[in-house]
């Protein structure tokens, strides 16, 4: 049994509204620049802390710096929107800003070299998920009861393009201050968040009503526990063992997988006896609330693994193949993905303020259809593409998902009764980032099985042609050919570093100039990774497709309102 308890705030002045969308925006600002800053400087966060990312083990820390963040994120989202219910949105919101404030200042101040280093910054990057994870699970809800329902569209649309502006933040974050020095990467966040902290404290209200009741502790540990073994299967699944490439037969993968299946298979029937649920499944009644999720979850499950994958095509193929140096490529991969950002900053707020009029069902399910359309495209490409050509489709993506995100927000957050708010934007929040390393999973795998068919006898024959000695040949024709790929990523040409140096001083100049040039390994590559990318492509455009289909299925516009509102109210 619970209890509503009204807000003992004031009521709302006129413009609170505009209090409450501006100090949120900031939140979502602060999480997308910390997220893009860190991509694009993890090779100088790797060289900084003395790790090799060709050396045995490294892929490890490069995942979970990467996936510890999202890791906590998800877990937590669903319970702080719960607290948050109980004890206050703005409340829980404002924790979130001083949480993440202070994970970023630890994050700086990383003592010690290699793996130590590596494991402090993975801890302190799950602190800063913490943080988010309050700022994510509160942020929708608080606009939500703030605006009218005639203006959340564009509320909650506006509040997504700061992420996008963000990640323009980043990339120049990432790329600019990690030239001082790595630790700036993480400073940076400190005055924004300390700014963030004191204006949500002294300007924030209360203004939704709050339920007096327990916490469902079993729920809470089951689903942790659960969602965690999962995702780490998940990411060692991924990783080489032995002479396999992945590790999916593994005992322990298969132990963790299974171990978590089963948990969650538990959180499910504890959520449905329990008096007072974490996790509220009975909203999936609510037809929008349900297909929209589905929507969010299908779209992040398509889009977050090929990001990456499109920015290491950038980094460790084409740019090395117009002339760039393989420590500037991670800078210049970011500018060269700013299309995409550019698309969803056009199509956010517009989409965002016209499905307040028309509901979200028509936006996202041609967005997502737009989306397949795009990626269907992008296979047609050839891996050495014409920059004008790649820049148009990621703008059409850009725009599709700016189309599909503020629309299919404002749908999720119309749906719920107000004292579910912060438990349903917690639901949504954690749907869409579990969804971020299923689809690096799914699409690393897809991605390895394509490359692994291709890559060894290609490498074998690559090298013996410029009189690579035949057993170092096999040796590095039989390495996982993804780490090769993760090297070029993190800034370093692979067979420059992996072959050894007696090895390569005692071959003719000119065939030793040759293997360490800037051309020779993406041509060496290319063919074997485009035919794993038309495998992870054609993986996309099914998730995307299955995605729109769920979006048309939500129905027409609906918007729950409590006894007594209107719409403009």
């Amino acid at each position: 049994m619970f209890h509503i308890k009204p807000s003992t705030s004031r009521p709302m002045g006129k413009n609170y509204k505009w209090v409450a969308l501006s100090n949120t925006t900031l939140g979502m600002l602060l999480a997308s620049v910390n997220g893009a800053s860190l991509l694009l400087a993890l090779p100088v966060i790797f060289r900084g802390i003395g790790i090799d990312p060709l050396a045995h083990g490294s892929f490890i820390y490069l995942l979970w710096l990467m996936m510890g963040y999202t890791l906590a994120l998800a877990v937590l989202v669903v319970t702080f929107g719960r607290m948050g219910d109980m004890f206050g949105r703005t409340r829980m919101y404002n924790l979130g800003f001083t949480v993440f404030t202070l994970g970023s200042i630890l994050s700086a101040a990383t003592l010690g070299s290699g793996p130590i280093a590596a494991i402090e910054l993975i801890i302190f990057r799950m602190v800063q998920g913490i943080g988010s994870a309050l700022l994510f699970a509160n942020s929708a809800a608080i606009l939500t009861d703030a605006f009218p329902i005639n203006e959340r569209g564009m509320a909650l649309g506006l509040n997504q393009i700061a992420a996008v502006a963000g990640s323009f933040l980043g990339i120049l974050v990432g790329g600019l201050l990690s030239e001082v020095g790595w630790r700036w990467v993480f400073l940076f966040n400190v005055p924004i968040g300390i700014a963030g902290t004191i204006w949500a404290y002294l300007k924030l209200q209360e203004v939704g009503t709050r339920k007096k009741e327990s916490i469902d502790w079993l729920g809470n540990l089951t689903f942790a526990a659960g969602l965690t073994l999962v995702l780490i299967g998940l990411n060692f699944g991924i990783q080489p063992s032995g002479s396999s490439p992945m590790s999916w037969g593994t005992p322990f993968v298969l132990g963790m997988l299974s171990g978590g299946i089963i948990l969650l298979i538990v959180f499910v029937f504890i959520e449905q006896h329990v008096p007072v649920p974490m996790f509220r499944i009975n909203l999936f009644r609510i037809r929008a609330f349900a297909a929209g999720n589905l929507a969010s979850l299908l779209a992040s499950v398509a889009r977050s693994g090929l990001m990456l994958m499109l920015a290491i095509w950038l980094q460790g193929i084409w740019l090395p193949l117009h002339g760039y140096d393989y420590e500037v490529t991670p800078l210049w991969a970011g500018i060269c993905m700013l299309p995409s950002s550019i698309g969803i900053l056009i199509a956010g707020p517009l989409s965002g303020r016209l499905s307040d009029q028309f509901g979200a069902r028509y936006f996202s399910t041609i967005a997502m259809v737009l989306t397949a359309t795009g990626f269907l495209l992008m296979m047609l490409l050839p891996v050495n593409f014409t920059y004008p050509m790649f820049a148009l489709i990621i703008l059409l993506d850009g725009l599709a998902m700016g189309m599909f995100m503020a629309p299919n927000t404002t749908a999720v957050m119309n749906s719920l009764p107000e004292q579910h708010r912060g438990a349903g934007s917690g639901m949504r929040a954690t749907l869409f980032n579990v969804g971020s390393p299923l689809s690096t999973a799914i699409i690393f795998s897809l991605m390895t099985i394509g490359l692994n068919a291709s890559v060894p006898a290609a490498m074998y024959s690559g090298l013996t042609q410029h009189e690579v000695p035949v057993q170092i040949a096999q040796q590095l024709a039989n390495a996982p050919p993804v780490g090769y790929l993760f090297a070029a990523f993190l800034g370093k040409n692979p067979l420059g570093t992996v072959i050894p140096a007696q090895v390569l001083n005692a071959l003719p100049p000119g065939q030793m100039a040759t293997i360490t040039s800037r051309t020779f390994f993406p041509q060496l590559i290319a063919t074997s990774f485009h035919h794993g990318l038309t495998v992870v492509l054609t993986f996309s455009i099914v998730m995307c497709l299955i995605a729109a289909g769920a979006s048309w299925l939500r129905g027409g516009k609906y918007v729950y309102r409590e006894k007594g509102e209107s719409e403009s109210e």
